[in-house]
């Protein structure tokens, strides 16, 4: 009985475990807050090629977000200042499986 008790125990407790690492994986987009599991999708953005904050596939239509590329004050919703180092979030560009698609605009940067 001990032993069917504990199996069924670590049953569970591997399931539960199973549901939040997939829930974590898959992660969220807020058009509200203009985030991908928290991490801003404005401000100060570097392109790295391992262990992103956001993957992110460019497309040409029915983006997540506009992204705006400026010098300055990348304060809003999709305006984006590229840096090489001290970033708000970095990025991974990829082809397929994105976390969030962008598409970039000359104006009217924000949230779809």
């Amino acid at each position: 009985m001990k032993k069917l008790l504990a199996s069924l125990a670590a049953v569970t407790l591997a399931v539960v475990a199973g549901v939040s690492l997939s829930a974590e994986a898959g992660g969220s987009f807020s058009k509200s807050s203009c985030t991908f599991n928290g991490k801003k999708l404005y401000g100060k953005i570097q392109e790295v090629s391992s262990f992103p904050d956001v993957k992110v596939q460019v497309v040409s239509s029915f983006p997540d977000v506009k992204v705006q590329k400026v010098s300055s004050f990348p304060d809003k919703c999709g305006q984006w200042q590229m840096v090489t180092s001290f970033p708000d979030t970095k990025v991974q560009f990829v082809t397929s499986f994105p976390d969030v698609k962008v598409q970039y605009v000359t104006s009217f940067p924000g949230a779809n």
